[in-house]
This record gives structure tokens, sequence and C-alpha cells, in this order.
């Protein structure tokens, strides 16, 4: 059969293959004109339809088609448009600008330097700390072993670096990682299996260090430190076995944290290089290890604080005053937490 034409009343004529026709007006009763019963122009009256019109939904489109114009916006088609829909070729300005934007590729990427840092101290050499360190290497008999985490070897403000230029190379040694185990570290694994180590870590089942060492047969020749933020630290130390096996012992002491630019969880948090400080001053028992580790630690402070930088509270502290700067989280371990130190609980 040959193809037939119909006409909507609406707009151009629209071709299309013959086919059964079915009495649409039967099925959609249309709307008919009323006169009203005083005069006037006539009305529209049909079936009215309950339910709201629905929005159209918006068209998949794929990578490369113009997006829809808004419904708001003009109908008239931009210069650009009018080029695209004619097919013709862009302008000489669009050209121009193509060219620009190809050449700006083909420009040298300037590679930006890192200020020359000490060897020593791996501090950059304008604020180098080395005349805070001692001259010569601290003379000791224990072996440091310091697990740290991945995140903390990119920070700046770091203090194992200066804790390890104060000692001698062969009794600080730095384990970088998150995850330890006897296949792949046979030395860390011979370390932990030996009565004579250490690892400084609080807990409930953690003893004080200076009763520690008046009560064991063996004394200790190795201690281990986990450097990181509390909660990598508790990662680190609960998920790796090898960690339970030397005996754990935290510190008992009243001295507030002079890390000052950097927050802590509570007033009674030290850093890692205080933590050695004070750990192998009582193992050496010489006070003036302490006072000898903390001094580049104080300078490094100071530094800072004059060049802009702001004492750091702990959110301890600013809990209890009403200073805390976060909104109170609503995640119920999170909010336990800070009740804990708000009430100053040790967590």
């Amino acid at each position: 059969m040959g193809s037939s034409s119909f006409y909507d009343g609406a707009g151009p004529c629209v071709t299309s293959e013959a086919r059964p026709l079915r009495d649409v007006r039967a099925q959609t009763p249309f709307p008919q004109r009323v006169a009203p019963p005083g005069g006037g122009a006539p009305s529209m009256r049909g079936p009215v339809s309950l339910t709201p019109p629905m929005e159209p939904q918006a068209e998949a489109r794929t990578l490369g088609e113009p997006a829809p114009r808004p419904s708001g916006a003009s109908g008239s088609p931009t210069p650009d448009e009018e080029e695209r829909t004619k097919g013709g070729a862009p302008s000489e300005d669009a050209l121009g600008d193509s060219t620009n934007a190809d050449g700006l590729w083909g420009l040298p990427v300037e590679h930006a330097e890192r200020r020359p840092e000490c060897s020593r101290c791996s501090r950059p050499q304008k604020v180098c700390l080395c005349p805070y360190l001692p001259v010569r290497p601290l003379q000791i008999s224990t072996r440091l072993y310091i697990i740290q985490h991945p995140a903390e070897e990119s920070k700046v403000l770091r203090t194992v670096p200066l804790l390890a230029a104060c000692l001698p190379p062969d009794k600080c040694t730095v384990k970088i990682g998150r995850r330890f185990s006897e296949e792949r570290d046979v030395e860390l694994s011979t370390v932990c299996r030996d009565s004579g180590t250490l690892i400084l870590y609080p807990g409930a089942e953690a003893t004080n260090l200076e009763e520690f060492i008046l009560d064991s047969p063996v004394y200790p020749s190795t201690i281990i430190l986990i450097d990181g933020t509390w909660s990598q630290a508790k990662d680190i130390f609960y998920k790796n076995s090898l960690f339970r096996l030397p005996k754990q012992v935290q510190l008992k002491t009243s001295v507030c944290s002079q890390y000052v630019i950097r927050m802590q969880p509570t007033n009674r948090c030290l850093s890692t290089l205080e933590c050695a400080a004070i750990a192998l001053s009582i193992l050496e028992k010489n006070s003036c290890i302490q006072e000898t580790l903390l001094r580049p630690l104080q300078a490094l402070c100071s530094f800072q604080l004059q060049h802009g930088a702001q004492i750091r509270l702990s959110k301890e502290y600013l809990l209890k005053n009403g200073l805390y700067p976060k909104p109170i989280p609503k995640n119920k371990r999170k909010l336990r937490k800070m009740e804990l130190l708000m009430n100053s609980v040790k967590i």
C-alpha cells in the first residue's frame, strides 16, 4: 500500500506509512464550545483531569550533544548555534582562541623547587635547628624502635627527625607502615619476641614504666613507640599481633605537652619525642636526657609562634570551656568520646 497523509490542525502536513485507522474521537472526548446562558463568548467544556500534569523528564544525552535550552531562555539561537546548525566553518575568533589554547600545552612546565634541607635535622636550612641539638649524639644503652604511620612521614612539623638527630643511628630505628608480620619483617619480629623489649602504649593492661623496672627480673633493653595520631596509633597497635608480644607499659606523669603548635586530645597527651625523652630518662636513670631531647622541640615551637603560628589548646580544654569551634558530632561513638574528654576520663 502507498503512504497517506493526515493533518492535525496545528502544523504542517505529516506523511506516514498507511496503517489501519481507528476512531480516536470515540475514545477521547474532545471539549466542546458551549455558549453561556447570558450570552457572550462561548467557553470550552469537556472532561477535566483530576491528576496534576506531570513534568516532562529530562532526556538522556550522549557526550557531545548540546544541553537543552531552559524554558525561560530566548527562542532565538546564538550565532555559534547558527553556525553549528548550518554546518558552516567556525569564525576567526574561535579559531584564534583554539590556537592559543593549543599553544599552552607546548609551554614548558616549571617544577616547584623544594627548599634545601639540613641533612641532620631535616628542617629547611633557613630554619635549621641544629644549634639546639647536642653536639654529639647521646650515649645510651637502650635501643629505640619507632613505628611510624605513613601519613606522619609527609608532615612538616613532625618530631621524629629531631629525636633521631639526637641519638646514635644504631640506637634509633624508624619503621614506616601500618601492617607488620613475621614473614615480611623478620627483624621486628625478633625484637618483639625478645624478653627485654617493651612497647609504650597506654591502656588498662599497661604497667607504669617506673614500677615495671623495679620488679622486672630482666632489665629492658629495647622500647617500641608508635608515631601517629591517636586513632592511627590505635589502629596500628590492635591490628598487628606482633605488638602484643612485648610487655605493655605506660608513663605516669603529670607533665603537660610542650608541643603547643599541634592540638592534642587531652592535656596529658604527649608527642612522640616527649614520650621517648621521658622513657629514656627513666630507663637510663638520667634526667639530663629529657632536658636535652626537649630543647629542639621547644625551639621549633618558639620559632613557629614567632612567625604566625598559634598555641593549639587541647580538645579537652576547648570542650570544657565551650570553645570547641566544630559542631557537635551526631555519631554516637564520637559523641561518647567527647563526653569522656569533658569528664576527664582516660580514653
